[in-house]
């Protein structure tokens, strides 16, 4: 006969059915076949057979290398420069198209490069185009993830306050959260517009017509910039109300004694506060985390990726790839690359932010 434990695990097991049923099929399944489809050559639509084909795609992904270029000399050694003075080097293509001194360059395109000396430095890269929304994507995580959580830890002490009206001051800081995220895209898109846009005519009301109206996300150097100061702006309240659940929980107790003790604000801050938020903190920090790598909508409507790949990150390269061009195979190996990230800096935070 089952015993009464038995008997409510079986209870709980089977209520939790539904949702494991639901993970495994749009989770832990899917992303098992990502894995096996990124070794293979599966197209979404093509008349060639399925073949398997090991690491090749991480390796074409993944592919770098530093080449130094020399100038070229002329019959008395001397360096051959251009007529503003600058050195002459040799065609990269003769080095990375099928030359047999260099075969570790095959196939390889310039990503960027520098002058080291008289010498030129190329570094190069199979797919310069995912080495681009790999760069961008991690900048994105470094520049919003401390902003957005110092951000909302901010909102957060300024609403924990207990005057009249403070849930109306609540409800703006969080109603972003609640808005379509391409909706959001769509109205920051028209408010940086170059032209008549929003944030133009501001600005040059502010300086009284002596601000040039500015291509926000035409531009290279200010596009990825935008997004991440739509982003940082959009997220903030959601990650404001984890803070503000964080403080609610510390006990008032402590504050009294800090006060009775003669603490500043500061030193109140430091060491009441923000140590009983270091599970919070923990959660944040993850949480940010793993939103910040999965950035997609804002690139997808604001910029599709331009200008000049300025804004590319792996979530849209996953997309544009598995369905744009069809190649599942090329798509499935960026998401598997994209979860060894996220995993392997989910269980570094985990590491660091351990109880001591």
């Amino acid at each position: 006969m089952a015993s009464k434990l038995t008997r409510s695990n079986g209870a709980g097991w089977f209520m939790a059915l539904p949702g494991v049923v639901l993970i495994s099929l749009f989770i832990i399944l899917p992303f098992f076949l990502a894995f096996a489809f990124s070794l293979t050559n599966q197209r979404l639509a093509s008349p060639n057979p399925v073949e398997y084909v090991g690491f090749a795609n991480y390796q074409k992904l993944l592919g770098v290398a530093l080449f130094r270029l020399e100038p070229e000399r002329d019959e008395a050694g001397q360096v051959v420069r251009d007529d503003k003075g600058e050195a002459e080097y040799p065609r990269l293509r003769k080095f990375t198209r099928k030359n047999p001194d260099y075969p570790h360059l095959d196939g390889k395109r310039e990503w960027f490069s520098w002058t080291w000396g008289e010498d030129r430095m190329v570094a190069l890269a199979s797919d310069v185009v995912f080495m681009k929304a790999l760069i961008n994507t991690v900048f994105f995580v470094l520049i919003v993830a401390p902003l957005q959580s110092a951000a909302a830890l901010g909102l957060a002490l300024l609403i924990n306050q207990k005057l009249k009206g403070i849930n109306f001051f609540r409800v703006i800081y969080f109603m972003p959260v609640v808005v379509s995220i391409v909706v959001v895209s769509l109205l920051w898109r028209f408010i940086y517009s170059d032209g008549e846009g929003l944030l133009n005519n501001i600005l040059g009301f502010l300086t009284l017509g002596l601000f040039q109206p500015h291509d926000w996300l035409g531009d290279t150097s200010t596009a990825m910039p935008s997004i991440m100061a739509m982003s940082i702006w959009q997220g903030v309240g959601f990650h404001m109300v984890i803070w503000l659940a964080g403080l609610q929980t510390i006990s008032p107790t402590y504050y009294e004694a800090g006060r009775i003790e003669g603490c500043t604000r500061w030193q109140t801050f430091r060491y009441i506060t923000w140590p009983g938020l270091r599970n919070t903190a923990v959660l944040i920090l993850i949480v940010i985390t793993m939103q910040a790598f999965a950035l997609f909508a804002q690139i997808d409507v604001m910029t599709q990726g331009g200008p000049l790949d300025s804004t590319q990150v792996m979530v849209f390269q996953a997309v544009e790839r598995g369905y744009g061009k069809q190649d599942i195979s090329g798509g499935s190996t960026i998401s598997v690359i994209l979860f060894l990230i996220v995993l392997s800096i989910s269980l570094i935070q985990r590491y660091l932010t351990r109880e001591r």
